[in-house]
């Protein structure tokens, strides 16, 4: 029961978070909200809901280990799962893509994450500190795609077009239901799944980090999994690198610093000896392709995938 209760509460989840992308998208665009805007807050926090919910939720019934193990687990299955099964179906030319300075970015924020950690808890402190590197980093880059924005780059959102979920012709009644099931929704997946999650960890006589570094930190990452397989087999993966990047730093910045204002979580050791450490050994693994100009090939694939199989592996073994 608490397997299905879990599916159930993962599936609204990414249901509901999809339905608030589209309903907070075009309700922005049609009061007037820039799409360059709309592209770097809306959109960005709406994709990141469901690890949100989760984490304040996981905060609230003080088992922090779902709260940590979520973003640290989501941010190492970005690299090594959601950009390996993809390049397993077709090669994805991540060099056309130039991310050299959001990738700067992310490592900046993982460094900063785990300095953080090594004080034992987020607290209010570490939620500060945490909020204002994004706002820094938000500011950075509405800066560039303003410069840029009559550019045409490959990972820079142009147009309104571009963002996902836009419908000019969108009734305002459809906007308000799609806001309603994401309000709605949101708060209930993440209630379904963080009680049934629990209840498993204690089931199997495993941790609630281990919990959230696996069952939950890749349930979290399969609507960009889901958005990387389609992008290889249209043959357009080449902006997936990008995706990761940015979603892996609102993970650390804008999750936990909202997570940690709602109340203090504390840091397991574990994370400290191992989880974080390979969240930060699987961001270096893109180097080459970042500052290298290679593709992610198949073979590049292979052992992306082997790698997060062994990590899963020795984390449930563990």
């Amino acid at each position: 029961m608490a397997w299905g209760l879990s599916g159930l509460g993962l599936l609204i989840l990414l249901l509901a978070g999809d339905a608030l992308v589209k309903g907070a998208v075009n309700l922005s665009l049609r009061i007037g909200i820039p799409a360059l805007i709309v592209s770097l807050t809306i959109v960005a926090f709406g994709t990141s809901a469901p690890e949100l919910l989760i984490s304040i939720k996981a905060v609230m019934d003080n088992v922090p280990g779902i709260a940590l193990g979520n973003v640290v687990g989501s941010n190492t299955a970005n690299i090594l799962l959601v950009l390996g099964i993809p390049a397993l179906l077709a090669t994805m030319h991540t060099s056309e893509c130039n991310t050299r300075k959001s990738f700067n970015h992310m490592i900046a924020a993982s460094l900063l994450f785990i300095a953080l950690a090594y004080r034992g808890v987020f607290d209010w402190i570490a939620a500060i500190i945490l909020l204002v590197a994004l706002a820094a980093m938000l500011s950075d880059a509405a800066r560039d795609a303003r410069a840029h924005r009559k550019a045409d780059a490959v990972c820079t959102v142009k147009d309104e077009e571009d963002l996902e979920g836009v419908d000019p012709d969108m009734p305002g009644w459809r906007i308000g239901l799609f806001l309603v099931l994401g309000l709605v929704g949101l708060p209930l997946g993440a209630s379904l799944l963080v009680d049934n999650a629990t209840i498993i960890a204690k089931e199997f006589g495993v941790s609630d980090t281990v919990i959230g570094l696996t069952l939950v930190a890749v349930g979290t990452s399969l609507p960009e999994l889901a958005t990387t397989v389609v992008a290889a087999l249209r043959r357009q993966a080449d902006v997936a690198l990008g995706n990761v990047i940015g979603s892996n730093m609102f993970n650390l910045l804008a999750i936990i610093g909202i997570a940690s204002l709602v109340g203090p979580i504390d840091v397991d050791p574990a994370f400290l000896q191992f989880d974080l450490w390979v969240m930060l050994g699987a961001s270096l693994l893109l180097i080459p392709f970042v500052y290298l100009g290679r593709n992610i090939t198949r073979i590049w694939g292979i052992v992306l995938v082997a790698l997060y199989v062994t990590y899963l592996f020795v984390v449930l073994a563990g």
